[in-house]
């Protein structure tokens, strides 16, 4: 396999491009930055620069491609958070919709393989109770500019698989953790926020009364789920990567091991995610591995990594998210609400 990786030198690019490289594959990275500390230091792989929200961004990676004979594209590349895609839509519409849209025409100018794409629960918004566990054919209801602009990256790519004959594959992701998630940036990821709090002494910032529960999936399980799609032949399809597992972030205190400040429940956010994971497992034979008490345990070990991430109080994540609760407080209801 040659593959390229978008966004190779994030949190879950850098985790799949160490996979492809030990499975013995040829790996280009494609990002917008040459340096990032999140990125393992790996050898053995070629790098590309563009930004893929760019006017010249599809040319550009039609020529990496080319270059590099891809035949296997993991798209991986886009923004994230909650809160910056309530105040900056129109930048996360034009990396993670029109992005996205670039690198979907660049494989069909390239004539690659396959392309797997890296979608998210959030689309899911908050099922209903008769939706837990959640399969791939509940309801679609984004809460955020962020969980919207995901599941428009993921129609486009539906729309290149349909019309074009790019074989696709839509992976929507659920809580993915392990080493090298983000440190820097905006109030984002439980498991960045409570690490950095415990290397500093400082108690957890726990949102509601912590029974809320979120569907936990090890980063390695998630890369080993890319590969699967990518190698099947199977195409035109969505997958939940989940356990099916979820736990409450009481839990996760209690492995982790600390002193707890309750902050106000959020709106906009479910007090459950659970993936029905059954097709993937059927379709794909992918299952995770990686129960949550070994994954803590990784980064728990791994702690040292967060001893320069901002440390997280309630008085900055207050500010934070003020533009969280002014406008996902009180949503208008319609057809997705």
């Amino acid at each position: 396999m040659k593959a390229l990786v978008t966004g190779g030198r994030g949190f879950i690019g850098s985790h799949l491009i160490e996979k492809l490289l030990n499975d013995g594959h040829y790996v280009v990275s494609l990002d917008l930055l040459e340096e990032s500390k999140d990125f393992l230091p790996l050898g053995g792989f070629n790098s590309g620069y563009v930004d893929i929200s760019a006017p010249d961004a599809c040319g550009r990676i039609s020529r990496l491609l080319n270059a590099h004979q891809i035949d296997f594209i993991f798209h991986l590349a886009g923004l994230a958070d909650i809160v910056p895609s309530i105040n900056y839509p129109i930048d996360y519409f034009r990396t993670n919709v029109f992005g996205t849209l670039n690198v979907l025409e660049a494989a069909r100018q390239a004539r690659v393989k396959k392309l797997v794409y890296a979608s998210s629960s959030s689309i899911y918004g908050i099922p209903d109770s008769k939706y837990l566990p959640t399969s791939e054919d509940a309801p679609i209801k984004p809460q955020y500019p962020y969980a919207e602009t995901k599941y428009q990256g993921e129609r486009w790519v539906s729309h290149y698989d349909k019309v074009y004959h790019l074989p696709t594959v839509s992976l929507r992701l659920f809580n993915v953790y392990g080493p090298r998630s983000r440190t820097t940036g905006t109030y984002g990821a439980v498991f960045g926020t409570f690490l950095a709090q415990k290397i500093h002494g400082q108690p957890f910032t726990v949102v509601g009364n912590g029974t809320q529960s979120r569907d936990f999936v090890f980063v390695t399980d998630v890369c080993d789920a890319f590969v699967k799609a990518a190698e099947s032949d199977i195409s035109g399809e969505v997958f939940n990567v989940g356990t099916g597992k979820p736990r409450t972030i009481l839990q996760l205190v209690e492995l982790l091991g600390g002193e707890i400040t309750y902050l106000p429940k959020r709106p906009g956010e479910p007090d459950i995610t659970c993936a029905d994971t059954s097709k993937i497992q059927l379709v794909l034979g992918w299952r995770p591995r990686v129960s949550f008490e070994e994954g803590v345990k990784i980064m728990l070990d791994n702690i040292d990594y967060w001893k320069d991430a901002p440390v997280w109080t309630p008085e900055t994540i207050g500010e934070a998210t003020k533009t969280w609760f002014e406008f996902l407080a009180n949503p208008k209801k319609g057809e997705n609400g």
